[in-house]
């Protein structure tokens, strides 16, 4: 109702602005509503690795799909993808790689970060230590015992959850930063044995080393490896999307 003078009385505009602001607040409170109704339950998505996965996560949060837990590299960029396209799957990612990890310390803590958490499928990236420490002289596993304590923990994987899906992503190294003519041939070895544990297991095999030899044609090796073998921003970018062009899930 309009005033003598043809305005809107105080009382009216006081009560159309809480109309309004009711309106606006009603998708936060069915946000609300949702968080409620309990935390997802789809398919679990299991990252494990090395620093290349780990990526400075924080462990001291447990739940999924949280950007701190699932770190600053590939696993956070193949979970939003998902999350995003597909709200309606239910999807549960956890990044439980370890910052210097061989095989032998999957192996160590693989019960706990593994098999306890029955992941649906389950992707791992391991390998680059296992023949970097062994160049620093702190490790003295050969090629061999790389492939055979691998095929074991995908094995006892098997054992323990008949159903689960692996993913196998292929060691890689660029030359440039700490990587040299040392690491030659025998990491070319560690990356045919990946292959060859990835076939013996029944697992997808994601190829990284010609993509990454490939992208140094359009921009230099320190751009998508700092030091050679941690990825940059850019670097971890490639990684996802060819996850995810192998991965269907």
């Amino acid at each position: 109702m309009e005033d003598g003078n043809g305005e809107i009385t105080r009382r009216e505009f006081v009560a159309a602005t809480g109309s309004a602001v009711g309106m606006v607040m009603a998708p936060g409170a069915l946000w609300d509503g949702a968080r409620r109704s309990g935390p997802p339950s789809g398919p679990v998505v299991l990252f494990q690795g090395d620093s290349i996965t780990d990526c400075g996560r924080d462990r001291a949060v447990a739940e999924p799909n949280q950007s701190g837990p699932l770190g600053g590299g590939y696993p956070l960029l193949i979970a939003a993808q998902h999350l995003m396209a597909r709200p309606e799957a239910g999807f549960r990612f956890l990044n439980r790689g370890v910052s210097g990890n061989k095989v032998p310390d999957l192996d160590a803590r693989w019960q706990a970060d593994a098999l306890d958490l029955r992941p649906d499928v389950l992707s791992v990236l391991i390998g680059v230590n296992d023949l970097w420490h062994k160049l620093m002289g702190q490790y003295t596993g050969t090629v061999e015992q790389y492939e055979s304590g691998y095929a074991a923990l995908l094995a006892r994987t098997r054992r323990a959850l008949p159903d689960v899906r692996l993913v196998v992503l292929e060691p890689f190294v660029l030359r440039t930063g700490a990587v040299g003519d040392a690491w030659f041939p025998e990491f070319d070895q560690r990356r045919a044995a990946a292959a060859r544990v990835a076939s013996g297991a029944g697992a997808t095999f994601v190829p990284l080393q010609a993509m990454f030899d490939q992208l140094t044609a359009r921009a230099p090796a320190a751009y998508w490896t700092a030091d050679g073998v941690h990825p940059t921003v850019a670097g971890h970018g490639a990684i996802a999307q060819q996850w995810m062009q192998s991965v269907a899930l």
